[in-house]
C-alpha cells in the first residue's frame, strides 16, 4: 500500500476502534458498579441468614446492648462491614454480625480481574472487527485511485507522440532558419510540458533509489539559464559555493525545479529570485507574492493561485523526505518566500 493508503487505513482502524473501546469500557464499567451493588445485597442477605439459621461461615458474630443509634436489618460500612439483628426472647440484646473488610477487598480484586479479562478479550475481538471494518472502507478508495492513476498514465503515454513530434520538428526549423528567440521559447515551453510530465511520473512512482556524485554549481547553473529565458521579467542570481552532492541527481533536479519555476511563475514584475548556499544550506529566495497558509503548501492539491494544479510542492517535500533532505519554509504576503533546504546529509 502506498503511504496514503496506508494513513488512510489506519486512521479508519483507530476511529472504529476507538469508539468501540469507549462504549466497551462504558459497558464494563457499569456492569462492575453494578457487580458491587449485588455483592453488598448478598452479604446483606448472608448476614440474614447468620441470624436466623446460624451458618456463619466468615462472619464473626457477638452480642451487644442495644441502643438507639443502632438500627437493626441495616448494613453498615464502617471499615469491616457489620448489621445488628434483635435476638428471640432478648429485649436488650442486639446479635452483631461482622463482615472482614479485607475479605471484600479480596472479592473486589477478583472481580476487577474477572471483568478486566472479559475487557481485554472484547477488546481483541473489537480490533479484529476495526482491522475488516478498515479494510473493507480502503476497498473502494483504493479501486478508485487506482482507476485515477491509470488514467493519469494514460495521458502521459499519449503525450509521449506529439511532444517527440513538436521537439524533432523544432530542430528541423533550427537547422533551416538558426537560432531564434521564439523557437528557443517554444523549446522551453515544451521542456515545461515535460518537467510536468516528470512531476506526474514521481507522484505515481515515487523516487528510484541509485545515488551518484555530481555538482550543485553546475546543475543550478544550467537551471538558472534555462529559468532566466522562461521569465525574462524575473532576475535569477545564484551565489553558490562549491558543493558535491552524493544523491539521486534526476530527483534532487526535480526538487529545484518546482522550487525555481514557482520562484519565477509567483514573483512580481522586476523581481529577483536568490540562489545562496550557507554552510550546509541551500536558500531560494524570491520577491514575490508571498504565502498566505506556509503550514499547508506541502500539503497535496493546495493552492494558493487559480495557476497549477497543486501538486509542485508536494512533490517536492515528497522527493525531500525520500532523499533525507530537510526542508522549512518561510514567506509573508506581498514580501517574498524562502525556502531552506538541509543538504547535511546528502553532501558528498
Amino acid at each position: 500500500m502506498k503511504t496514503y493508503e496506508i494513513e488512510s487505513f489506519l486512521k479508519s482502524f483507530l476511529i472504529f476502534l476507538i469508539l468501540l473501546e469507549i462504549l466497551l469500557a462504558i459497558n464494563f464499567w457499569n456492569e462492575y458498579q453494578i457487580k458491587k451493588v449485588e455483592m453488598d445485597e448478598k452479604i446483606q442477605t448472608k448476614m440474614q441468614l447468620c441470624a436466623y439459621s446460624k451458618k456463619c461461615k466468615y462472619f464473626k458474630t457477638d452480642f451487644v446492648k442495644e441502643q438507639e443509634n443502632k438500627e437493626v436489618n441495616i448494613l453498615y460500612k464502617d471499615g469491616d462491614f457489620y448489621s445488628y439483628f434483635k435476638v428471640p426472647n432478648s429485649g436488650k440484646d442486639l446479635l452483631k454480625i461482622t463482615y472482614a473488610q479485607k475479605r471484600f477487598f479480596q472479592r473486589v480484586e477478583r472481580l476487577e480481574k474477572k471483568v478486566l479479562r472479559k475487557f481485554l478479550l472484547y477488546s481483541i475481538l473489537a480490533a479484529l472487527v476495526s482491522f475488516l471494518f478498515a479494510i473493507y472502507a480502503l476497498l473502494p478508495l483504493q479501486k478508485a485511485l487506482r482507476v485515477n492513476e491509470e488514467f493519469v498514465k494514460d495521458i502521459l503515454h499519449d503525450f509521449n507522440t506529439p511532444i517527440s513530434s513538436m521537439l524533432i520538428n523544432l530542430k528541423i526549423f533550427k537547422r533551416e532558419i538558426g537560432d531564434n528567440p521564439k523557437i528557443k521559447r517554444l523549446e522551453n515551453n515544451i521542456q515545461s510540458i515535460l518537467s510536468l510530465q516528470d512531476n506526474l511520473r514521481v507522484f505515481l512512482k515515487g523516487v528510484p533509489a541509485q545515488s551518484q556524485d555530481f555538482s550543485l554549481n553546475n546543475m543550478v547553473e544550467k537551471q538558472v539559464s534555462y529559468f532566466n529565458i522562461l521569465y525574462s521579467d524575473v532576475n535569477y542570481k545564484m551565489n553558490i559555493d562549491e558543493i558535491t552532492l552524493t544523491t539521486n541527481k534526476d530527483a534532487f533536479k526535480r526538487v529545484m525545479d518546482n522550487l525555481l519555476s514557482n520562484a519565477g511563475k509567483y514573483n512580481i514584475a522586476d523581481g529577483e529570485v536568490s540562489i545562496v548556499s550557507e554552510g550546509n544550506n541551500l536558500l531560494v529566495k524570491d520577491t514575490g507574492k508571498g504565502i498566505k497558509h506556509p503550514s499547508k503548501v506541502f500539503e497535496r492539491y493546495y493552492k494558493e493561485q487559480d495557476r497549477g494544479i497543486g501538486i509542485g510542492l508536494h512533490i517536492v517535500k515528497k522527493l525531500c523526505n525520500e532523499l533525507n533532505i530537510g526542508i522549512k519554509i518561510q514567506s509573508k504576503e506581498k514580501k517574498g518566500t524562502t525556502i531552506n533546504l538541509d543538504l547535511s546529509n546528502v553532501i558528498g
